[in-house]
Parts: C-alpha cells; sequence; structure tokens
C-alpha cells in the first residue's frame, strides 16, 4: 500500500535568503586587478546553496548554472556584495536567484555587477536521495513574476537535456 507523502507548509523567500559580503583581494584577482570569474562564480554557488538549504531544510546541490551575465567588473579593494534567494520550487528542485553589486567601502557606491540562476535539488541526509522541498510562499508580485519566469526557465532547461539525449 502506497502512504500519502507528508504536506509541507509553503516558505515565503525571505525567509531563505542569503546577503554574503567581502572585499575583494589581489588574490580574488587578474593581471589588471579585476576579480576573477571563477571566484565570484565560488563566492555565488555558496550564497545560493546557503538560500536553497534554508528553503529546504535539506542539504541541497547544484544542477546548473544558467545566465550568469557579468555586467561590469569588480576591482580589488571594492566590496563584493552577493544577494541570494529562492525563486521557484518543484518537487525535490529549486530555483535561486543572485544578484552581485560592487561597493566602494569609502564612497559607498554600489553597482549592480552580475547576476544568475541556479537550480539544486534538496537530498535526504540518511539516503542522499531527492528529497521534497517545501512550495514557496509567493506573497508579493515580484515574488509571483520571479516564480512564473522559472517556471520558463525550467522548461528551457529541461528541452536542453532532452537535446542532449
Amino acid at each position: 500500500m502506497h502512504t500519502p507523502e507528508p504536506h509541507l507548509e509553503p516558505k515565503p523567500a525571505r525567509l531563505s535568503a542569503c546577503e554574503m559580503t567581502e572585499i575583494v583581494m589581489p588574490n580574488d584577482a587578474n593581471p589588471l586587478g579585476i576579480m576573477l570569474g571563477g571566484r565570484l562564480l565560488h563566492i555565488m554557488d555558496i550564497a545560493a546553496t546557503i538560500a536553497a538549504m534554508r528553503h529546504a531544510g535539506h542539504p541541497c546541490v547544484t544542477t546548473s548554472f544558467d545566465s550568469v551575465d557579468f555586467h561590469t567588473p569588480i576591482h580589488i579593494g571594492e566590496v563584493c556584495i552577493v544577494r541570494a534567494r529562492v525563486t521557484w520550487t518543484g518537487r525535490t528542485s529549486l530555483e535561486v536567484g543572485i544578484d552581485v553589486f560592487a561597493e566602494s567601502p569609502i564612497k559607498g557606491e554600489r553597482r549592480h555587477t552580475t547576476s544568475a540562476f541556479a537550480t539544486f535539488v534538496a537530498l535526504d541526509q540518511e539516503t542522499g536521495r531527492p528529497t521534497r522541498v517545501p512550495p514557496l510562499l509567493l506573497e508579493t508580485d515580484e515574488d509571483r513574476r520571479y516564480f512564473a519566469e522559472g517556471e520558463q526557465r525550467r522548461q528551457l532547461r529541461l528541452a536542453r537535456r532532452h537535446a542532449r539525449g
């Protein structure tokens, strides 16, 4: 006999959002004094993973990064601010939107430098198998817009996966 899955209470994105801040040092940069893309992706993945785990209540693993757009560089001595929030949830997967800002710590000027979406799968800690995630509670028009756009991105990811075989 099949036992029904327990009901999971929806959670709002604001409760799982993550913000990380660090200063860009010479070892984070290329010879031009610009933060390495790989270093920035590493920090983005950490922030997004924290948001995903907070929402899921389980360990989460990154399954994809979509549409990473580097708009402007981040230079040595600037503060790198990474914000991540859950934008879409499925049965066992969730999408996290990531925005990166560079800030002059002296002038306080801030600019948007990078944006991306990452997809995660929640894993049961005991079995290591995918496990259900709470639905996303859509509280604002922005939440609803992100969710609808996330569903479109999911369809594109599935189509790409299907095309690769």
